[in-house]
Formats: structure tokens, sequence, C-alpha cells
């Protein structure tokens, strides 16, 4: 299965001098099985930390939600406990 491209890349070589579009077919192969090999965007390499990284991205999210809406339920808390006391009096 492995061969497979790589017969595919000589008989695309080889008909690039007949026609130069079929040397950018080669080139377009050459880098698929180069860029995909390594476990690039195509799918999961070996040692990939994709999952690691989809949480850490959530937990930075969910930090930024927590901070930013932190502040506001603060101020609204405080409000509520200024009327409180206000109320007792």
């Amino acid at each position: 299965m492995f061969v497979l491209p790589f017969i595919l890349l000589a008989v695309l070589f080889g008909l690039g001098f007949l026609n130069a579009l079929w040397w950018v077919a080669a080139a377009v192969l050459v880098f698929a099985l180069v860029h995909y090999g390594r476990g690039g965007t195509g799918g999961r390499g070996r040692g990939s930390d994709s999952d690691y990284g989809e949480y850490r991205d959530y937990r930075d999210r969910q930090n930024r939600w927590d901070r930013r809406y932190r502040r506001q339920r603060r101020g609204r808390w405080m409000r509520q406990d200024r009327r409180d006391r206000e109320h007792h009096r």
C-alpha cells in the first residue's frame, strides 16, 4: 500500500515530459505524502498532542469567560448586598 504512491509519483513524473501539468500533479502528490505522513492537518499522527491541545484551548476559553463575568457578577452581588443593608436599616 505504501509503494503505490511512489509508483504513481514515478508515472506522473514520466508524463511530465509530455505535459508540464503532470509535474504539478506530482509536486502536489509529494507535498501530500510529506505533509500527511508527518501527521499534518489531515489526521492524527504518531505522538499527537491534539487532545491535550483541545483541552488546553477549552480551559483557557473557560478561564477567560470566568474572569470576564466574575467581575460583572461581583459588581451585581455588591449592589445587592448594599441594597439589602439599606433595606434592613
